[in-house]
């Protein structure tokens, strides 16, 4: 058995995580941390989260700054659902020890340091470490994934995105001299379990945020491999995220070039459904998968594709039990999908 800890184990993201190792075959979930002023430090995650009461009895132990390396050297994987800004503290202390780290921050994912200060808000000091850190984007980088000592598992709403778009892109179906328009819409569980009037399930309408300055914006382009066009929504609603894209495709393209392009890629693939309909939130919450649909207008060249995930599992949670199931040789759906 896999020896697993959960850093940030009190968090939306944290507590779905604890969920899927514990019930893996392969994982054994050890421990639990929080930080050290957290108020649900010493308190078992089933008082916390109750849809786990009975499932999970471990404690939520506050993490000691100064034994981070002792705590490297006793687990063989250690999932990092903390914010960026503690991944990026902490992650010299944690690397080069017995544990592969999987970090669902966003401090490792921008390999421009100059970028990442940009839309993080401080400079990167770990250069090392940012070089070795890997994409987890787990249903197009195995490879890289499977010797990864570190792996940045991606952002929510570039999953959903890029899930969509990289067929695209690989098989040179867009036309470069227009960028990808993507407008997705998160539930509030994205902004994070911390009370904010901004996130607030009664002040929540409908509204764009982020407008031309997201953070997400340059993970997606840099990991497309072109400029994107990202505007995010707060919607009111739990979790899910819906993502509309518009592409200008490039000169002949037809309906059958989009579907073959998909289809080569996700054939086969348990957690990316290709769908036959327009797919909706309610289809992928609760669930590891993602959901995509399009529909091109030959008349005009311009294509719209639909990518629906779940922001806590797709978007976080299960990716990264994925990436874990790639770097220890296990099927990346393992404890996710029941295949029939």
């Amino acid at each position: 058995m896999i020896k697993t800890c959960i850093i940030g184990a009190s968090g939306y993201t944290g507590a779905e995580l604890s969920a899927l190792v514990q019930g893996h075959s392969q994982f054994e979930l050890a421990a639990l941390y929080v930080s050290t002023t957290s108020q649900d430090a010493n308190k078992t995650l089933g008082e916390i989260h109750p849809q786990f009461f009975n499932q999970i009895d471990l404690t939520l132990q506050p993490i000691e700054e100064d034994n981070l390396s002792l705590l490297a050297d006793n687990f063989d994987l250690i999932f990092l659902a903390t914010p960026h800004e503690a991944s990026h503290k902490w992650m010299k202390q944690l690397c080069g020890k017995k544990a592969v780290i999987m970090d669902l921050s966003g401090a490792f994912r921008i390999k421009d340091k100059h970028t990442f200060a940009e839309y993080y808000g401080f400079e990167h000091q770990a250069d090392e470490l940012l070089d070795q850190a890997v994409y987890g984007l787990a249903d197009w980088h195995q490879a890289q994934i499977k010797d990864a000592d570190l792996v940045a598992v991606p952002g929510c709403y570039p999953t959903a995105s890029l899930t969509a778009l990289k067929p695209l892109q690989q098989h040179g179906l867009i036309d470069t001299a227009h960028f990808p328009i993507i407008n997705a819409v998160s539930g509030v569980s994205g902004a994070g379990r911390k009370a904010s009037l901004n996130s607030s399930f009664t002040e929540v309408s409908l509204q764009a945020y982020g407008v031309l300055g997201h953070r997400h914006q340059p993970e997606i382009s840099d990991y497309l491999g072109t400029d994107v066009i990202f505007t995010p929504h707060l919607g009111n609603f739990k979790r899910g995220i819906l993502a509309t894209i518009t592409i200008k495709t490039a000169i002949n393209v037809t309906h059958q070039h989009i579907s073959n392009a998909f289809q080569q890629v996700y054939q086969g693939n348990p957690i990316v459904r290709l769908r036959n309909n327009w797919p909706k939130i309610d289809d992928v919450v609760g669930t590891p998968y993602c959901d995509l649909f399009w529909k091109l207008d030959e008349k005009t060249g311009y294509l719209v594709v639909t990518s629906a995930i779940d922001n806590l599992l797709k978007g976080a949670a299960s990716q990264a039990m994925q990436c874990a199931n790639l770097r220890f040789g296990y099927a990346s759906h393992l404890g996710l999908v029941n295949e029939q």
